[in-house]
């Protein structure tokens, strides 16, 4: 593991790709940083996922405006944390009318969003560029249970949150004419899977019901666009394999005995081999590993990560390297 911390030294700027995936969607993706999507309708765009701060946000407007003057009616938060969040109130000045997420991702902003803020800048500040332009936290103005599902013009895009995985509340975005899913940090390709708010029982289930979806092109949370079905069948293998591995090697862990020192060490040795080489895999997997053994201690619930809890881990990870 780094024995700097998180991903603080990582300062290389990422090319952004602005690709279309059918008529009406379209994927931003980053080599490796956080992915967003588009969906232009009749009567405006949609975007799941903000982006981390307003300045980034707009330079996937700048995009935007390439191909349509619509208005932005709507933003799709996946997930609560910052790097998918902040950015919203860049849109605010584009048309947009609602803010949407599930009610678990509501739930999560209020028990943990200052937390989170603070501590997932000081784990990656390459991806909060102009943080000083973020007014504050972002809050959904239109929350919904199970699914939802709205017309832009004749188009329909349903909104659903599945199950859990990545967090409590994951959300994706479905077009069911076009087959056409944007997952979040559900499915990765490439990169690795953070697990450190996740609910590593239940995310295949949830992956199982993705797959049950039949998607043909399907944008990530992070990684390329997967651009037909045996892409998408293979982000979701690559995904389902990560954290299968991640969690049985922590149970075994936890039914040895080991601290959190041994239960890495035993990680490693099933983890590394496969995924040693993907973007942010060591930034993940110290994160990845506490939260694992958590779950498999009996911690259902994820303790919330604050700045100096990210740090005492980190530093207790580094007694022997």
């Amino acid at each position: 593991m780094s024995k700097q911390f998180a991903s603080v030294a990582d300062l290389e700027e990422k090319k952004t790709t602005f690709t279309q995936l059918s008529d009406h969607a379209w994927g931003y993706t980053a080599e490796g940083d956080p992915n967003a999507g588009v969906i232009i309708g009749d009567d405006g765009v949609l975007i799941v996922d903000a982006l981390a701060t307003p300045v980034m946000a707009r330079r996937l407007i700048a995009e935007i405006r390439k191909i349509t003057d619509k208005p932005i009616k709507y933003v799709v938060l996946s997930h609560y944390h910052a790097v998918r969040v902040l950015g919203a109130s860049a849109y605010f000045a584009e048309g947009c009318q609602q803010v949407i997420a599930s009610q678990g991702t509501y739930d999560l902003i209020v028990e943990r969003g200052e937390h989170d803020m603070k501590s997932e800048y000081d784990r990656f500040p390459r991806l909060f560029q102009n943080f000083e332009s973020v007014p504050g936290l972002t809050w959904p103005t239109l929350v919904f249970k199970e699914s939802m599902t709205l017309y832009m013009g004749k188009l329909e895009v349903q909104i659903k949150h599945l199950g859990a995985g990545h967090t409590k509340g994951d959300t994706v975005v479905w077009l069911p004419s076009e087959k056409v899913l944007f997952s979040g940090d559900l499915v990765e390709c490439e990169a690795a899977c953070y697990t450190g708010d996740a609910h590593l029982r239940q995310w295949p289930d949830t992956l199982a019901a993705l797959r049950a979806l039949g998607a043909e092109k399907l944008i990530p949370g992070r990684g390329p666009a997967l651009m037909n079905p045996a892409e998408v069948a293979k982000g979701l293998d690559y995904t389902s394999d990560f954290v299968t591995t991640l969690y049985r090697s922590a149970q075994e862990a936890v039914a040895q005995g080991m601290d959190l020192f041994a239960a890495m060490k035993h990680t490693r040795k099933a983890m590394d081999p496969k995924f040693g080489h993907v973007f942010i895999y060591e930034h993940c997997l110290p994160f990845d590993v506490t939260r694992a053994v958590d779950e498999a201690s009996g911690i259902d619930h994820p303790r919330i990560w604050t700045a100096e809890r990210d740090k005492e881990m980190w530093t207790a990870l580094q007694k022997e390297v």
